[in-house]
């Protein structure tokens, strides 16, 4: 099952809350977050805001962000003790983040602060109690340590200076993982995520995955790795029903070596190495393609064995007379465009 997406609707900066229109926007599915870029927009609401915190789950949230040329200061945290989701970022800095451990209700989390000073900040106590950790650490070498005493994170987005990136392997309710500009630390740890579907590979550099052995996980993307070269592992991924591939410019062969019968959606965008994409036939379920900016022949490719599932096709060299006439062949062999 695909992760799902809610939509967020954002209050920014209110004067008034109405609260019958928040409520209809819950219970219509949504997430609602209110925002606040400055001190002088929260000085007298934050209390009104901790009521509805305190009456709703964690899809009621409240984000404080910018505060261009001042430092945030966690003590403001204190005026909303029943907040369950909170966003700190797009942060320059922040002070008294020690507050956090005022927070007893916390369920989700993101830490944005380009200049955090807390190393050990995932130490405090009131955060094993998140079950979403968003948190990126640009300056200090973040510890992770700590995440041996987080039982209940079930999605976590990570990345920047880390140190004890293993320590995630602990993680045993991880559904969803996020590896943000982490580079070259083995990821042997991914093996003991039994529970794992989601895995997103972002910037940073490697050459391979070829630590992950065969899992569970049904999404897997990798973009914009610096020196990523090496795809010959993804027949490990029997489970997967969702591949992405993008800016990669270094990959030159996509090869499925044995069936995966997992596999509905593969997307290979701006890969301008790529030449070869082999093995096609091997993806039963497949029925939706899409080749965006690669160095691999049309010709070549359509005219190799494809699955019988396959329904929807876009492929795309960027080059306004060739893709016309792609476009044509696509529709003459019945292919849906994207």
């Amino acid at each position: 099952m695909r992760k799902i997406w809610k939509r967020r609707i954002l209050i920014n900066n209110p004067v008034t809350l109405d609260h019958f229109q928040i409520e209809q926007d819950l219970r219509a599915g949504n997430q609602v977050i209110v925002q606040f870029s400055h001190p002088e927009f929260y000085g007298s609401i934050l209390e009104e805001v901790d009521e509805l915190c305190a009456r709703w789950d964690e899809d009621f949230g409240v984000r404080f962000y910018a505060h261009y040329s001042l430092s945030f200061d966690c003590h403001t945290l204190l005026r909303i003790p029943h907040v369950k989701m909170l966003q700190l970022n797009c942060l320059l800095q922040a002070h008294n983040t020690e507050a956090l451990a005022g927070l007893d209700n916390l369920c989700s989390l993101s830490l944005g602060i380009y200049e955090l000073e807390n190393s050990e900040i995932l130490g405090i106590d009131t955060l094993r109690s998140l079950k979403i950790l968003n948190i990126i650490s640009d300056k200090k070498i973040l510890n992770l340590q700590y995440f041996k005493e987080f039982p209940y994170l079930e999605e976590l987005h990570v990345g920047g200076k880390v140190k004890n990136l293993d320590a995630i392997g602990y993680l045993e309710d991880l559904n969803y993982l996020a590896l943000h500009s982490i580079s070259k630390l083995p990821l042997h740890f991914i093996n003991r995520l039994r529970k794992l579907k989601h895995l997103r590979i972002l910037l940073g550099g490697r050459e391979h995955i070829q630590e992950i052995e065969e899992n569970a996980i049904e999404n897997l993307e990798i973009s914009r790795v610096r020196g990523f070269h090496d795809l010959t592992n993804i027949t490990a991924f029997q489970a997967l029903k969702r591949l992405v591939i993008e800016d990669q410019i270094k990959l030159q062969e996509i090869s499925f070596d044995r069936e995966m019968k997992a596999l509905e959606e593969l997307a290979i965008r701006n890969c301008k190495g790529l030449t070869r994409l082999m093995g096609m036939e091997r993806l039963p379920l497949l029925h939706k393609l899409s080749i965006l900016r690669t160095a691999i022949d049309y010709d070549s490719f359509i005219n190799q064995k494809l699955p019988s599932s396959l329904s929807s096709v876009e492929f795309a060299t960027f080059k306004s007379k060739a893709d016309q006439e792609i476009q044509q062949s696509l529709m003459k062999l019945g292919f849906q465009s994207h």
